[in-house]
């Protein structure tokens, strides 16, 4: 998902240079509310690869595979642009008729997939993922890249709020706790600690989740004050209106922070992993915290307990956010 937030401001930029463009996405179909965020996207083209990966043979040889395709190739396209670089996008445009642009073979996030490109363009891989894209589109599309700061082009205010077992408070943080590596979850007692932290400060405090399993963790950090909850989960866009009208935030390195930083929304995400400066939340009113423990859980990758994150304390967090909230 934080791939998807990346690409917006490309979006941005080639609407400003063409004010007419229109886009069709790709996108998983777990994902799919997010291109339409944007103004300029008029269609958006699913795919399925967590069901694909499970049933490879009955995709290819069923009926799944030919659909997909006849979706893919019903419109024609001025230009075709695969702004990700790896392998299952590049797949994706092998299925596509016509020239496909993308990174060249030192520019791919996974080198093999530059050879499903006609036309590779070099873009410096040191920078942040959003201005690789922004570079690649300008190139591919034949625009001078503005030199402005990148604007995710989206208005999040028309989304409407879940409608949930208790009533929203007017006064609430986000804590998303959640993460799809083991490397990048803070400990649940610090979650918890921080909890305490929010609502002595007269703050109420949601706990958002993807799954069941993170549900259930969501209730056990939530189960130390009356005043937080744990969210059941919402669709993306309700999810994009909670954080909408967030007081602020504090994010593990997973795609919510990234529509945190969408949003605008005064927001501190925990790093352990990887590198903020690389793939990091990138907007106004956002800051980073990086562990410096990612060399032990390197060394211990097979470790079943997290590791890596400990050594962020909550007073740090609380500290980085407490200034947020008052710059505000």
């Amino acid at each position: 998902m934080g791939d998807l937030m990346h690409a917006l401001p490309a979006l941005t930029d080639a609407a400003q240079a063409y004010p007419e463009i229109e886009f069709d996405w790709v996108v998983d179909q777990a994902f799919a509310e997010v291109p339409l965020w944007h103004p300029n996207v008029k269609r958006v083209i699913k795919t399925a690869h967590r069901q694909w990966r499970k049933a490879p043979l009955k995709f290819i040889f069923g009926d799944g595979l030919k659909a997909f395709k006849q979706q893919l190739n019903l419109a024609d396209y001025d230009a075709i642009v695969d702004l990700q670089g790896n392998i299952k996008s590049a797949v994706v445009g092998k299925l596509r008729r016509g020239d496909v642009s993308g990174f060249d073979a030192d520019s791919c996030r996974e080198k093999p997939a530059h050879w499903a490109y006609q036309d590779r363009y070099p873009v410096s891989t040191g920078q942040h993922s959003i201005q690789r894209m922004r570079i690649l589109m300008a190139q591919a599309l034949q625009y001078k890249l503005p030199n402005t700061a990148a604007d995710y082009g989206v208005d999040l205010s028309g989304y409407a709020l879940p409608k949930l077992d208790f009533e929203l408070p007017d006064k609430y943080l986000l804590f998303v706790h959640n993460a799809s590596w083991i490397s990048k979850i803070w400990p649940l007692s610090a979650w918890q600690s921080l909890v305490g932290k929010a609502v002595s400060q007269g703050y109420f405090v949601l706990l958002p989740c993807g799954s069941d399993a993170e549900y259930r963790r969501a209730q056990q950090i939530a189960s130390v004050s009356t005043n937080a909850y744990a969210l059941p989960k919402v669709s993306l866009n309700q999810m994009a209106a909670i954080t909408q009208h967030a007081s602020g935030a504090v994010c593990s390195d997973t795609g919510l922070a990234h529509l945190a930083a969408v949003a605008g929304t005064p927001t501190v995400t925990l790093y352990g992993a990887t590198d903020p400066t690389l793939i990091g939340t990138y907007g106004n009113n956002q800051q980073h915290i990086s562990s410096d423990l990612l060399d032990q859980y390197l060394e211990t990758v097979n470790r079943k307990d997290p590791i890596g994150m400990e050594n962020i304390t909550v007073t740090q967090v609380w500290d980085r956010l407490a200034s947020l909230l008052r710059a505000k």
